[in-house]
């Protein structure tokens, strides 16, 4: 993480990506709070509106009313648009706009647009925002291809497409809204647990949207040569496949195995293996239900919504690479090793410091936001665990209480929701833009730990 470029007297790159997204938030909630954003054409509560807004624009997917039998075909396009620009990023919309119009980038905007997708550096930046919207487009529209005969054929050709188009977007971009309450409120995918061609084309959309746009580009230059790689890049492909596989398997083997599944043939409980594994790190789809596994399978589903997808991808979360450097650096410690490393290569005392920071914040939000919902809404702590997870890594599963949760409860959830997608470090540097660093040293002492 870099340190915090000043753009003007006033505002910081970090502070320019918080009031990005609070200014796409409150824009969303006033659209959706319009009559004609709802079916019934009666307006929806400022905190519905608030709540549905917040979690579309940080690709949660989250909500308090049923998305197909509530809003509109106005109110969809609102969710659709604000999950787009969540997806992408605020900051990186703001940029192809004004590609697209013709104006020059200037330094500042491709300083803002660094922080906002991670870029190592700002050389190439308006070019690799480019590359990321034409592949952004063809990703999305490959992946409502792929769909549109299944939905085509149950719903047909017009509302199929549609269809195909949102669930695409939203699966690419991890937001996790679907479209299918039309057959049971919150459903999600549940219909199509054992259909081959959906489950596999929103895994891919997934994965794809989740391991970070560095990462795309790294595999577009040297194609599948794993050696040429950045090792940011070796390190997010190497922990993602072990977060999709391993979780795959104990789902498999564990849960799925159990008596209560046992109407599942055994390409139904592989494809609900895999798919929940893969979900589980901030997509929000699920194709089973989940209040039906056992409570050491929905802790292992809190772990990775915890950790979530990778570092400037469209997921939300820790992110795979804080993960791997906080057990790199316990690793080294063990191994009695001065530095943490991955593939031959040091990593910074500052990555290992902003790892540990970014751990500490996100268990303490985590558990303090559990606890006080537990409190106020009387329900079991596991299950709020379970919410707020989702909320903080922007997952958008739920075990079914988020449409009956008090106001107090739902505050809390949009705070998460927000904190989740922006990234802790980002609303850290942005309250701390003008603190002074402190280069001064206190002297030592030792002190005894574990």
């Amino acid at each position: 993480m870099k340190t915090p470029t000043i753009i003007n007297k006033r505002m910081t790159t970090f502070q320019i990506i918080i009031y990005g997204f609070l200014g796409v938030i409150a824009a969303g909630t006033l659209l959706l709070l319009l009559p004609f954003a709802t079916q019934s054409g009666h307006s929806v509560s400022v905190l519905e509106a608030l709540f549905t807004a917040t979690s579309a624009t940080c690709v949660t997917g989250l909500v308090v009313l049923d998305t197909a039998t509530t809003w509109s075909v106005f109110g969809k396009i609102v969710i659709l648009i604000l999950i787009q620009i969540g997806g992408m990023g605020v900051v990186t919309i703001a940029v192809a706009a004004a590609l697209v119009s013709g104006r020059k980038i200037g330094l500042m905007q491709r300083s803002t647009l660094a922080e906002a997708i991670a870029a190592p550096n700002v050389g190439g930046i308006v070019r690799l925002t480019g590359f990321i919207i034409r592949t952004t487009l063809v990703i999305e529209i490959f992946g409502a291809i792929l769909m549109a005969p299944v939905f085509c054929k149950e719903f047909g050709f017009v509302k199929g497409v549609c269809y195909a188009v949102f669930h695409s977007v939203s699966a690419f971009c991890n937001a996790g809204f679907d479209l299918m309450g039309e057959r049971e409120a919150f459903s999600s995918m549940t219909s199509y647990t054992g259909n081959w061609l959906i489950n596999i084309t929103l895994i891919l959309l997934i994965i794809i949207g989740g391991i970070g746009f560095l990462t795309w580009e790294d595999i577009k230059s040297h194609k599948f040569d794993f050696k040429k790689y950045r090792m940011q890049t070796k390190v997010v492909l190497t922990v993602s496949a072990i977060l999709v596989i391993v979780p795959a398997i104990y789902f498999y083997f564990c849960e799925l195995g159990d008596a209560h599944w046992k109407e599942l043939d055994n390409g139904e409980r592989f494809l609900g293996s895999l798919f929940q594994s893969v979900t589980m790190r901030t997509a929000g789809f699920n194709t089973l239900d989940l209040s039906a596994f056992s409570e050491a399978g929905q802790l292992i589903m809190i772990l990775l919504m915890l950790i979530g997808g990778s570092p400037g991808s469209t997921a939300g979360g820790m992110k795979t690479t804080t993960v791997a450097v906080m057990l790199a650096s316990a690793l080294a410690v063990f191994r009695r090793r001065e530095d943490a490393n991955f593939f031959g290569r040091r990593i910074g005392s500052d990555a290992v410091k902003y790892a540990s920071t970014i751990f500490v914040m996100y268990l303490v939000l985590f558990i303090t936001g559990a606890l006080v919902i537990s409190s106020v809404e009387n329900i079991p702590m596991l299950t709020c665990l379970f919410e707020c997870a989702s909320a903080i890594g922007t997952v958008g599963l739920s075990l079914g209480i988020t449409p009956n949760l008090g106001t107090v409860s739902r505050l809390i959830i949009i705070v998460l929701m927000f904190f989740g997608r922006v990234g802790g470090l980002t609303i850290v540097f942005a309250a701390l833009s003008g603190a002074k660093k402190n280069t001064s040293r206190l002297p030592e002492e030792k002190i005894t730990v574990g």
